[in-house]
């Protein structure tokens, strides 16, 4: 069965590139070579978020887990570094970021770019991603201007990977963050990108072949402009895919399969929207829907979501949080498709800021900077990057090159309310193993190991409380190969296989799961939960007897219901 990973790098990067070589130092507030009074605040905040975790040591001495060691779990935020001069002798380097965020680009937005990247920082944001909305605005003014705003938080927040990108309009669906590795020709691509294929500025927003067409066409775009070496790296990420119902599954694996063979450009989707903060009830918040998922279908929605398809689950997209759905789907066809998490963040719960007064947003594509607005807003749905959702990325280094990477071979997890710290996950077999995103090849009745190590909650959270831990899910499905019918959504093979009970409360768990001797190609993945809300999956009991239940539009505080998803392993036998 085939397993489709497309890895991709090149060797140069035409014009200026704020990246870092794979071998450079580690970002200052990892570096136990730089002492505490010499970190900034948001250094300082970063370090101290780290060592709340357990990932840095008190004295940050050798025999931390920054110490050089073979057997470093990849949870550690540095792992396998050695503290005496910062170089890496194996292991990955995981990095904590967040791929949609909106700035006063946008047509509702408000912040500077510098704002998000200074609060993504303040959270422990290792990378970001500036998503203004496209738009006719945006592709004639905006993808222009916030560049040497995105450039100039570059070299104020040089220990956080600030990429441009922008939301696309994705022709004949829904949006997605597209975004592309740093360089001389960042702006000029995505503003041929937006101009040339999104679904706003070229009236192509209804579910019509010619549409959908028009979507893949510009995949195949971005894929040409890095084989062409006009940008180092692109990639595409669908965002809230099950909103509006407009993401349809024969969509989705057009995206996926657009540019393959050659680099896979659209690699997943959002697992969990942003807009979290949306569900808080009144008069605590706005008494919406988490992620804003409070929709019912329209003209363009595919005809075959079931009406619960428009809520979120547990704070995750329904394509994610069901067990044997649309996600599992796309897994046992053996092809990568990966889940993130982000912020979405335009208008932040609990701000004091407003838009600044004078300006015209069409005239000048931006709104004038943000001023205080003399009052807390508890109207509004988001949080800032990092201060609720994270996308932890396995990267080979500290550089852009490495965050895309490790994002397109599937090295990711994801969290809700930092409730838990770190996560390595390794599926063995006789003398190899593999890891999130990878495949294990063993021969046919190998005997296979699952082993997990969960670092739990090092210490409170924005909320206020240290989140606790109740259970982890290990989910298992067969590689059934291509499906004949390409607006399938359902995996009668995956469902829960095994559920550990967590009684610690500190440190690390060691979890093991005893797959047996393999005969077939198959996947796992991790879910876990704090425990407070569970309901029996849409499949059924016998397939999901306790995921997450179903969000209440207007009662669903997202502090309240903390899950982790991962992502894949796959394991090969022949």
């Amino acid at each position: 069965m085939g397993h489709g990973h497309h890895h991709h790098r090149h060797d140069h990067e035409h014009g200026h590139d704020h990246g870092h070589a794979p071998t450079a130092p580690l970002p200052a507030a990892f570096d136990p070579s730089v002492p505490d009074e010499a970190l900034n605040p948001e250094q300082q905040s970063r370090r101290s978020l780290l060592r709340r975790a357990g990932l840095l040591g008190a004295g940050l001495t050798a025999g931390s887990v920054l110490g050089a060691t073979a057997a470093m779990p990849a949870y550690a935020a540095t792992p396998a570094y050695a503290a005496t001069n910062g170089r890496r002798t194996g292991g990955f380097l995981w990095l904590a970021g967040d791929h949609h965020i909106h700035t006063q680009y946008s047509s509702d937005g408000k912040y500077r770019v510098v704002d998000q990247v200074r609060q993504g920082a303040r959270h422990g944001m290792d990378w970001l991603v500036i998503t203004d909305h496209g738009s006719a605005t945006h592709a004639k003014i905006g993808v222009d201007k916030v560049n040497p705003d995105i450039r100039a938080a570059r070299d104020a927040y040089e220990d956080t990977l600030v990429f441009q990108g922008l939301e696309w309009n994705i022709p004949g669906a829904e949006h997605g963050t597209v975004f592309v590795h740093p360089g001389r020709n960042e702006v000029s691509v995505l503003k041929q990108f937006e101009t040339d294929y999104d679904g706003s500025v070229k009236g192509a927003s209804d579910s019509t072949p010619a549409n959908e067409a028009l979507a893949v066409a510009g995949l195949a775009f971005l894929g040409e402009q890095v084989r062409r070496r006009k940008v180092r790296d692109a990639l595409m990420l669908a965002n809230h895919p099950a909103r509006r119902g407009v993401d349809s599954p024969h969509e989705i694996r057009a995206w996926r399969d657009a540019t393959v063979p050659g680099p896979q450009i659209a690699v997943g989707f959002e697992g969990a929207p942003g807009h979290q903060a949306a569900g808080l009830p009144a008069p605590l918040g706005m008494a919406r829907a988490r992620g804003i998922y409070d929709n019912n279908p329209g003209a363009n929605s595919f005809a075959g979501y079931p009406l619960e398809s428009y809520r979120t689950w547990g704070g995750f997209d329904w394509m994610t949080a069901t067990v044997g759905g649309l996600w599992d789907s796309l897994l046992a066809e053996g092809k990568p498709w990966w889940i993130t998490a982000n912020s979405d963040s335009h208008q932040v719960y609990a701000d004091t800021a407003v838009r600044g007064p004078g300006g015209d947003f069409n005239t000048d594509g931006r709104y004038q900077d943000p001023v205080y607005g003399g009052r807390i807003d508890i109207t509004q749905g988001d949080y800032w990057p990092g201060q609720y959702s994270r996308t932890h990325v396995g990267a080979d280094g500290f550089s852009y090159a490495a965050v895309m990477d490790g994002i397109r071979a599937g090295r990711v997890w994801v969290d809700h309310g930092q409730l838990i710290s770190g996560l390595d996950v390794r599926v063995s077999g006789g003398s190899r193993w593999a890891t999130l995103g990878g495949a294990l090849h063993v021969r046919k009745g190998a005997a296979v190991t699952l082993s997990v190590d969960v670092a739990l909650a090092g210490g409170p959270n924005w909320a206020g409380f240290t989140p606790r831990l109740a259970r982890v899910d290990v989910i298992r499905g067969d590689v059934t190969g291509p499906v004949s019918d390409q607006d399938t959504f359902t995996a009668p093979t995956a469902k829960v296989v095994k559920s550990y009970e967590i009684d610690k409360t500190s440190g690390t768990v060691r979890l093991t799961y005893e797959l047996g001797r393999v005969d077939r190609p198959l996947y796992l993945r991790l879910r876990g939960t704090d425990g407070n809300r569970s309901g029996v999956g849409p499949m059924g009991a016998a397939v999901d007897p306790a995921g997450p239940a179903i969000d209440v539009v207007g009662d669903a505080d997202p502090w309240r219901d903390l899950w982790f998803y991962s992502n894949p392993v796959w394991v090969l036998p022949s």
